[in-house]
């Protein structure tokens, strides 16, 4: 399992996700990582806010209600035995 770790804006302290899955809806890259590498843990499905070509990737919580079903419909249907609340 890929593990990637982020640095949050203000706040110089990196944190550790590992991703379970991504994918591309609507020309917008999402992934959905997790704090654990086994077993169940938080899960939470990023937004891609960086443009093409960039070098790092910018990724903001899915947090739009509308937006986060339809996008965690998708990655429940990628991966059976995952199920997302």
């Amino acid at each position: 399992m890929e593990k990637i770790i982020f640095t949050p804006e203000g706040n110089g302290e990196a944190v550790e996700f590992y991703v379970l899955e991504q994918t591309r809806i609507g020309g917008t890259n999402y992934i959905l990582v997790t704090d654990v590498e086994d077993g169940d843990g938080d899960a939470l499905i990023l937004k891609d806010l960086s443009q093409d070509g960039e070098e790092e990737s910018v990724y903001a919580i899915v947090e739009e209600d509308e937006e986060l079903d339809a996008v965690a419909q998708v990655f429940q249907s990628m991966m059976e035995d995952v199920t997302l609340e």
